[in-house]
């Protein structure tokens, strides 16, 4: 009997020592370096066990031991803080490292760049072939959207701020248009605040259609209040802009490249040739420097400007008709040395 007992002894305490090992090992392992060599992404499916957030782990070699991950998530209370979304995991995490990235909620951000001078349809077609954007909408019609950014009855142009905005994967193309819209709306609320006394301009929206031809019409950063002053000077004159990209923004799908004569007779609500005032609506996405040239021009004389024809994509500012026709005889010059020297 004395045997008997002091062989359960042995037993009950070799027990205790193989899981005070185990226990021991366990911990340790907790922050023994993973086996992945360069930094792993995994996405955490919403309402995922941990058991099978676990194993996904360790297929992708984040983790050497699902079980664990899974007994350290349990055993803390971790398990069910457990955040959804698609998490970058250094080369070498811990387990302990591992969760705690799995609970920070800190997923990968992706990014898009919504570019100065892109058109509504551009924006629509960037979102609708980026790869971490979901519940696209292609065929939503552009009222249908604006209505539901709380803009019905208005023109979607112009009214989202180039800029590049970062997301988690699966935000959808309304979240992110609204976003890009909140921008453009605090943007343009804050320009026109900012706005010079006695521009030609009645209404922040009447900026930002000033604004997206700006942006058309030049990418130079110096030249953007000079072009603004220009255009400032025929609106107070009662001259027509006679500005190229309204025209070709007017002629929509049916502008193959080359802007003719007889585009520029061809009335549109949009032909500044033809038309007095602003085009109805903006024609681009103009960015916080157009913004900022529209409400406040440069001061000076010049009524006209074409462009050099230089590499670096700057105008000549003339303040005669005269004038301005031996600058477009110059540029006109120009392009043919350039098509010659081809």
């Amino acid at each position: 009997m004395a045997r008997l007992i002091a062989l359960c002894g042995a037993l009950v305490l070799a027990a205790g020592l193989a899981v005070a090992g185990a226990a021991w090992w366990a911990w340790r392992a907790l922050d023994a370096p993973g086996p992945a060599p360069a930094p792993v992404v995994v996405e955490v499916p919403a309402g995922a066990p941990l058991a099978r957030i676990a194993a996904r782990l360790e297929d992708a070699g984040v983790v050497e031991h699902a079980a664990l991950l899974e007994w350290y998530g349990r055993l803390t209370g971790l398990a069910g803080q457990v955040r959804a979304g698609e998490y970058r995991f250094p080369a070498g995490s811990t387990p302990r490292q591992v969760m705690s990235r799995l609970v920070s909620g800190e997923v990968v951000l992706h990014a898009l760049t919504i570019v100065e001078g892109w058109t509504f349809r551009q924006l629509r077609e960037a979102i609708e072939t980026h790869p971490a954007i979901g519940d696209k909408l292609p065929a939503a019609p552009d009222e249908a959207l604006m209505s539901r950014l709380g803009m019905p009855d208005m023109a979607p142009e112009g009214w989202f701020l180039p800029e590049t905005y970062r997301f988690p994967r699966g935000t959808t193309e309304l979240e992110l248009l609204a976003m890009a819209h909140r921008a453009m709306v605090a943007a343009l609320d804050e320009a026109w605040a900012g706005r010079a006394e006695g521009i030609p301009l009645e209404t922040a929206y009447e900026a930002l259609i000033l604004a997206s031809i700006i942006e058309k019409e030049t990418g130079v950063a110096d030249e953007r209040r000079e072009i603004a002053g220009v255009f400032a000077r025929r609106l107070e004159r009662g001259m027509r802009l006679q500005t190229d990209p309204t025209v070709i923004y007017g002629l929509g799908e049916a502008f193959d490249g080359n802007l003719r004569r007889a585009d520029l007779r061809t009335d549109t609500p949009y032909n500044t040739y033809t038309r007095s005032g602003l085009p109805p609506t903006p024609i681009a996405l103009p960015g916080r420097a157009a913004l900022e040239a529209a409400v406040d021009p440069a001061p000076g004389k010049a009524l006209y400007f074409v462009a050099t024809g230089n590499p670096d994509g700057t105008h000549y500012f003339s303040e005669t008709l005269a004038e301005h026709n031996r600058a477009v005889a110059r540029y006109l010059a120009t392009l043919r040395e350039r098509r010659q020297a081809q």
